[in-house]
């Protein structure tokens, strides 16, 4: 009776913010230098977007900042080859991104994963960034910003914002699609400007949170946890091939299944 009951509410997921949320810095900032070297990026691009990442992990982003980085990124990638970009993404991802990952983040993942709720990386970066690290976590779906893309390059303006009430929009498009009971889901994310995210589950959780969202958690009782623990998710396993996301995402569940176990003991010993 107990499982008919749970199969008419609906499946779980849990949605996970990414840049300090799963990995410890921003995920468009990191790509910075393989975009410099391969004439994508100007040196001045450069500093500019490593004082904004600076203010990034001081103390995050608000709506207005947001929105300007917003505006910055469409206008400097205005002309890009989208092909070029991908490539360069595939090619550099396990050197750069891999090693910011955090551990509690890839064991708290591992174990949503063996109580059978999807995992889901939803995300205002890029989806040409965001989709290959999703599919290194073992991730199930995820949801990113998308820019209109014209003639095989980018066109400047962007076709879907991942951000705030855009995040509630993909999370509730996802619902729709994969039969989740958001009032049994799980979010987690580390900005006050989240918030619409983490409403619109049963379970939200502030991880690393900034000033705004932790006097959030704190009036709303919400859990808070603290991730700083950047490790490699290879580093278990040989380091896999950048040829396929299919081939990134199986040995980034192997990994995965790795850290459930530890996770679990840290729980028993909790």
């Amino acid at each position: 009776m107990l499982d008919h009951v749970t199969a008419e509410r609906g499946r779980v997921a849990a949605f996970f913010d990414l840049d300090k949320t799963v990995i410890a810095r921003s995920s468009a900032f990191v790509f910075s230098k393989p975009f410099l070297d391969q004439g994508l990026l100007s040196r001045r691009a450069v500093l500019e977007s490593s004082y904004a990442h600076f203010l990034f992990l001081l103390s995050g982003a608000d709506h207005d900042q947001m929105e300007r980085m917003r505006e910055h990124l469409t206008k400097m990638c205005a002309g890009w080859d989208v092909d070029q970009v991908r490539s360069i993404v595939a090619e550099t991802l396990h050197d750069i991104v891999d090693p910011l990952i955090y551990a509690e983040a890839a064991d708290l993942i591992a174990d949503h994963r063996i109580r059978g709720h999807d995992v889901i990386i939803v995300s205002a970066s890029g989806e040409e960034m965001v989709a290959p690290i999703a599919a290194a976590l073992g991730a199930d779906h995820f949801a990113a910003t998308r820019m209109v893309i014209e003639n095989g390059k980018y066109a400047g303006e962007v076709e879907f914002y991942c951000y705030g009430k855009g995040k509630v929009e993909a999370i509730e498009k996802l619902a729709a699609q994969y039969d989740y009971d958001l009032s049994r889901c799980y979010a987690y994310s580390d900005s006050v400007t989240d918030l619409p995210m983490l409403e619109v589950v049963g379970h939200p959780t502030a991880v690393n949170p900034d000033r705004g969202l932790r006097r959030e958690a704190a009036a709303r009782g919400w859990p808070v946890l603290t991730f700083s623990n950047p490790v490699s998710l290879w580093a278990r396993i040989p380091a896999p091939t950048t040829t396929t996301v299919a081939a990134t995402a199986a040995v980034g569940l192997g990994a995965l299944a790795a850290g459930a176990l530890t996770y679990r003991l840290l729980r028993r010993r909790g």
